[in-house]
């Protein structure tokens, strides 16, 4: 009888094809995205970047844990995304945002402050790279929602003044023919 031969080795790191797989998705999510932010995820548990996926997926934001080569792959010949190459080294989670990006900024900035943990390496908005300041800046930017609050109520206004104008205009027109009235009889 033949001794059993041994297991196959089960393949250490990922294969060619999973690699190939995670970076179509990645096309895919800068394809979709209009900022990427770059964060340094060095010390968070499972857990906190748990926490951290759960906020940003109410502001349409996806955060991804991959390698930088497969980053680079992802965004080679791609000149929407070429200056995030810059941003590349060390441990690295990218969020990827649509839509609502100050509202996704925030998220990132109150978990950050709330775990002291986690440092934003930089960012790419509309092909630019963009500086601590700039990130700051559009998280400081009134969300979505509270900016068409704001146009509604303006438009709101400015219609009720001209409603106003409006009805104002044959009111005033009667004073006037009336006072001329009065001043004709006298």
């Amino acid at each position: 009888m033949c001794p059993a031969s041994p297991p196959d080795p089960i393949p250490m790191g990922r294969t060619l094809e999973s690699k190939k797989q995670i970076v179509e998705e990645l096309k895919k999510l800068l394809g979709d995205a209009e900022m990427a932010l770059v964060l340094d995820y060095q010390g968070l548990t499972i857990k906190e970047m748990s926490d951290l996926r759960t906020r940003l997926q109410s502001n349409n934001g996806v955060c991804k844990v991959t390698k930088n080569t497969l980053m680079r792959q992802a965004i080679d010949g791609n000149g929407a995304w070429a200056n995030l190459d810059s941003l590349l080294t060390g441990t690295n989670a990218f969020i990827l945002v649509k839509g609502d990006v100050g509202g996704a900024l925030k998220a990132v900035q109150a978990f950050q402050k709330e775990t002291k943990k986690s440092e934003t390496k930089g960012g790419l908005f509309e092909g630019k790279l963009l500086s601590q300041s700039e990130i700051k800046a559009i998280a400081s930017l009134p969300s979505k929602e509270a900016l068409m609050a704001q146009i509604a109520g303006s438009i709101n206004a400015l219609a009720t003044k001209i409603a106003t104008g409006v009805k104002e205009v044959p009111s005033g027109l009667a004073r006037s023919l009336k006072q001329h009235s009065e001043n004709s009889d006298s």
